[in-house]
């Protein structure tokens, strides 16, 4: 209960009859009607006077009291009971909520999987589904909202968002727009590519994927069209606290470029902090979770070939297990998100960086090893492989998150606003302070890009850290690409350019210029939606700025979170000071050294704007491209498959052993079929199931999918238009013994005229198998 209670400084609830204090109570207690000044109007700096409302009714109950509530009071303040004429009033629901997930796996063959831009990392099976999930905040009345989307995606692209929010625009008309949708990816290395318009991206993902983009689209609006058909009175639930074991920085010598009297403010050249936001209906019904943490997914090194969401998307999966008891992984209405942050510069590879071919420290500047160079340098997780390491880090992130979870005590509470704009960022002029302004550049990558990170190493002879070119490769790059121009040079200094991507426009541009800077607002939380990866310092820096900007403009004791890879892709946003140094990240800075200073100023506007509401009179900003692109694709077609002589689709060509223990794997391999059929004529598909065996009915229940982390499914294609499929099963501890069997599920193409294929559904079965007592 909240107690309320009379004060001797209050004003009570009763309008004024004149001045701009009727003015301003009029302006929240009646908010269709209109008022003068926008600090008058302003909702954030009365919420509290909202509870008037309510007056009527307390004093009908209780016509005794002379409950008052003081008008002066800001957001956060807390109106205190003061004698006996002080009342209980129950908890009330403050908005309406509605939670979704939705798959968006799409192919998991053959595909590249967005990242590591690792050509030769191609998909070739399954080790746990992607999904999106999907929270809607809004209004009791429903008229003002909010969508938050984190997908088990590398990153959330222009196309991706200009897709979804056409399908939103032709469901729900303007209910759903580029102001109130945020989407981000969680940024897992091992999701498939393709999903890209502009041309740079397609080197890697060979070209523009459409089954992939439809699988990501689709998932999105099936999450939010969830959450949308699910929403119900609850409540918000804010918490922080840090994280342990889970992180390192992976470029420090940037870091330590910053100004030492910056430095000296953090204990961590990471942020370590976990912001969480829990979600319960009117009568107490868990309905999810997001949490805001920096750390890379990254754990699955670039040598895994098979479809997963790393270490947050284990996190996730631990989470909805806990919650969602009973259900397999994947279905349950509880929803968690553990979404991304200012990541830019923050490994999950806490063993640190060694010469994979000495075991020596290449912790340096350049993260170069004596014999053989860069390439040699590389991080290791916590774990012995990079499955434990997943675990490991994704069993630390959800542990913390479910501390936080149970003990998340302060309500967040407050209207609902957002802020957005489209912004060329390629000509931005900043404003550095009264005398000095600077500008932004077309966009353009450094010879430090194509040498990766610790995480995952570049190719040829590139390394971290380079001010200067190398002749050789930009002559290269002259001859096939063209030579940077003078201003582009000059713009980027001291970055020696590697791909001038801004002048480059052939078949489409290479990188976006039209960028989207958002904030949303729920309550007195702030959530900044930026457009790519943040190093820790960056950061800290926009989060101080928008903070400050708030704080400024009287809505004080904001909660800001930076939400990373949200709606367009642009690369990093290094500081000024890590630009110089010219590692990875700030070679990856692509609108130049003042890209911080440029969203700092952005983002500060958009706050004001909000703090003082004035959204209305920002300007939209030029709108994105949208390029007409069909399957413009280097993928292999999808051909006639065939089996082995004497086989058909689905036989066992190896099968299970006939008895199993608890730690131990079963595995069996089938004639298989281009997992690519099934992306492309399914919606949701299930390739595999472990089912066990029910004796009093005679049925067989199924108690593992694919979306599980104890199953992987492998494809190898062989010759003559045959594959095999080989699926293993991880018996985790706790699994009851009994009878069990493994079912493959799998689509071919068959032949059935001269020019004609159709698509056939197929599945198989192990022999059963006996889980013994260990």
């Amino acid at each position: 209960m909240a107690r309320l209670g009379s004060s001797p400084h209050s004003t009570g609830c009763g309008i004024p009859s004149s001045g701009d204090e009727a003015k301003r109570r009029k302006r929240v207690l009646f908010p269709n009607s209109s008022c003068t000044r926008a600090d008058q109007c302003n909702p954030r700096k009365v919420i509290l006077e909202r509870q008037c409302l309510t007056h009527g009714v307390i004093q009908q109950r209780f016509p005794s009291s002379t409950f008052q509530l003081g008008a002066g009071l800001e957001l956060g303040d807390v109106p205190l009971a003061t004698g006996a004429d002080s009342i209980d009033i129950p908890e009330t629901a403050n908005y309406l909520l509605g939670v979704g997930r939705a798959d968006c796996t799409g192919p998991v063959a053959q595909v590249p999987l967005m990242g590591y831009a690792n050509p030769e990392q191609a998909a070739g099976g399954l080790l746990t589904r992607l999904y999106s999930r999907a929270f809607i905040v809004a209004d009791p009345d429903g008229s003002r909202r909010v969508v938050f989307v984190s997908a088990d995606i590398g990153m959330v692209s222009q196309r991706v968002r200009l897709e979804v929010l056409e399908r939103l625009k032709s469901k729900y008309g303007d209910l759903y727009r580029q102001d109130n949708v945020i989407l981000s990816g969680t940024h897992t290395h091992s999701g498939p590519a393709g999903y890209f318009q502009y041309t740079l991206f397609w080197i890697t993902s060979k070209g523009l994927i459409r089954p992939a983009l439809n699988s990501i689209v689709n998932g999105i609006v099936k999450s939010i069209d969830i959450a949308h058909e699910n929403m119900k009175r609850g409540r918000l639930f804010i918490n922080r606290g840090t994280v342990e074991n889970s992180q390192i920085n992976r470029s420090p010598f940037s870091y330590l470029a910053n100004p030492a009297s910056e430095r000296s403010r953090y204990s961590s050249n990471t942020d370590k902090e976990m912001v969480i936001l829990k979600m319960v209906d009117e009568d107490g019904q868990e309905l999810g979770l997001i949490s805001w943490f920096a750390v890379h997914p990254v754990s699955m090194n670039n040598t895994n070939h098979l479809v997963n969401s790393d270490n947050v998307g284990y996190a996730s999966y631990l989470f909805e297990q806990d919650k969602n008891k009973g259900m397999l992984p994947g279905e349950g209405s509880f929803v968690a998100a553990f979404a991304s942050s200012n990541l830019g510069d923050v490994s999950p590879n806490t063993r640190g960086p060694t010469c994979a071919n000495t075991g020596e420290s290449c912790d340096n500047p350049q993260s170069s090893c004596p014999v053989g160079g860069a390439a040699m340098c590389m991080a290791q997780g916590p774990g012995k492989d990079m499955f434990e390491s997943t675990r490991i880090i994704g069993q630390n992130i959800y542990s913390r998150a479910r501390e936080l979870y149970e003990k998340a005590s302060q309500e967040v509470t407050g209207p609902l606003s957002s802020a957005h704009q489209w912004v060329n960022m390629s000509d931005v002029s900043v404003e550095l302070n009264a005398t000095h302004t600077v500008k932004t550049c077309k966009p353009a990558l450094g010879h430090s890009f194509a040498a990766g990170t610790i995480d995952g190493v570049g190719a040829f002879n590139f390394t971290q850290g380079a001010v200067e070119g190398d002749p050789f490769w930009d002559q290269i790059r002259d001859q096939l690409l063209g030579e940077p121009s003078n201003e582009t040079k000059a713009c980027h200094k001291p970055k020696p350019i590697l791909f001038s991507t801004g002048e480059m426009t052939w078949p489409h541009p290479w990188h976006p210029d039209v960028v989207d800077v958002q904030i949303a607002a729920i309550g007195s939380l702030a959530i900044v939606a930026v457009p790519g990866e943040f190093t820790t310092m960056s950061g800290r820096r926009l989060r101080e700025a928008v903070t400050s900007e708030f704080d400024s403009h009287g809505t004080p004791g904001m909660n800001v979170v930076i939400a990373g890879l949200c709606n367009v892709y642009t690369h990093y946003i290094a500081t000024y000071e890590e630009y110089q140094v010219q590692r990875y990240e700030a070679a990856s800075t692509i609108y130049g050294p003042h890209t911080l200073s440029a969203y700092i100023q952005l983002y500060r506007g958009l706050a004001r704007a909000i703090a003082t509401n004035t959204t209305q009179d920002l300007p939209r900003g030029p709108e994105p491209p949208f390029f007409n692109i069909g399957n413009l694709t280097l993928l292999p077609s999808l051909g006639v498959e065939r089996a082995p002589t004497n086989k058909t689709f689905g036989d066992v060509l190896q099968e299970v052993r006939q008895q199993y223990r608890v730690g131990e794997v079963a595995e069996v391999t089938f004639v298989g079929a281009n997992p690519r059929n099934s992306a492309e004529n399914a919606t949701e598909h299930n390739f595999l199931t472990v089912e066990r065996h029910t004796s009093t009915s005679g049925t067989w229940q199924v108690v593992q999918n694919d979306a599980s982390w104890d199953t992987r499914f492998y494809w190898t294609r062989g010759s003559l238009s045959q594959s095999n499929v080989t699926i293993e099963w991880h018996i985790p501890a706790g699994t009851e013994p009994g009878t069990y069997r493994i079912r493959y599920f799998g689509h071919y193409k068959k032949r059935v005229f001269l020019t004609r294929t159709i698509t056939v559904p197929f599945e198989g079965s192990s022999s059963a198998f006996e889980i013994t007592v260990p």
